[in-house]
């Protein structure tokens, strides 16, 4: 505990010397926790962006909205598109590197149009432990920061502090864009983000915790937490969705009998 008191003081003192500040909120665990303590830090001088595009699901854009009015902080929705980007459409395992330089370059040339001195991110420092290209990307942006990933929090810090903070998302389940459920070499397109978007919608009817649908061309790969796997595999569930995810526009629908786990395409590479 001392520790992460140490941390969140580095964190404080970090932010309060940056001047007018930008956070690029999604409203997930870590942007939140950071937009909360850019509020501490400089109070008003701050401000939460959220770019949304294709690859977010409309839900996570509404609660975003609710979560930042909750944080106390300012806000505004941002309208961008990766899409524009050949390299990122292309999908290839640097896919990740095109989407942080397409929206952080958007988010950086708006904060100088609105002269506020820098974008942070809520990168944290177990994501040094994953591929991560995008990380790279972030690097090469002259006005963008990962402070958490500066102080050298982790992720299970950041949830205790929210906590202790009263974050409405300190147990929030990680989220991830939609693009991260294309298999890389498949083109990342608005209709399969859509499909992909439909399609997590229906299996979340049937089961709660986490929910990914891996788009493999005409195949839908379902991935819930382990012991939801009988639930959604059971006759009468397995029918509803077979049949559902044929209507979106896959051909074949399977489960991954490994369950849900964090950067799964990540094992084609």
């Amino acid at each position: 505990m001392e520790k992460t008191n140490v941390k969140t003081k580095q964190l404080n003192d970090l932010l309060s010397g940056l001047g007018s500040i930008v956070v690029a909120f999604s409203g997930g665990v870590d942007s939140s926790f950071l937009a909360a303590a850019a509020v501490r830090a400089v109070g008003d001088k701050a401000i939460a962006v959220t770019a949304f595009s294709e690859t977010l699901a409309e839900s996570e854009k509404n609660e975003a909205v609710l979560i930042a009015k909750e944080i106390g902080i300012q806000h505004i929705l941002l309208n961008i598109s990766e899409l524009n980007s050949p390299e990122f459409v292309e999908n290839t395992a640097s896919r990740c590197y095109h989407c942080k330089k397409e929206r952080f370059s958007v988010l950086a040339d708006w904060a100088k149009q609105n002269h506020y001195d820098w974008v942070l991110e809520g990168s944290n420092a177990d994501d040094l432990s994953d591929y991560r290209p995008g990380l790279q990307a972030v690097e090469e942006l002259e006005f963008v920061r990962s402070p958490l990933l500066e102080v050298g929090m982790t992720k299970s810090e950041i949830r205790e502090i929210s906590k202790q903070w009263n974050l409405p998302t300190w147990d929030k389940l990680s989220a991830a864009c939609l693009s991260s459920r294309v298999a890389y070499g498949i083109s990342v397109t608005a209709d399969r983000l859509k499909q992909i978007e439909r399609a997590e919608e229906l299996v979340k009817e049937f089961c709660s915790g986490q929910v990914r649908v891996r788009h493999h061309g005409n195949i839908a790969r379902i991935e819930v937490t382990p012991e939801n796997i009988s639930l959604i595999t059971s006759p009468k569930v397995a029918s509803i969705l077979e049949k559902g995810l044929k209507e979106i526009g896959f051909t074949y629908v399977t489960v991954d009998l490994a369950g849900y786990r964090m950067g799964s395409m990540n094992a084609e590479i």
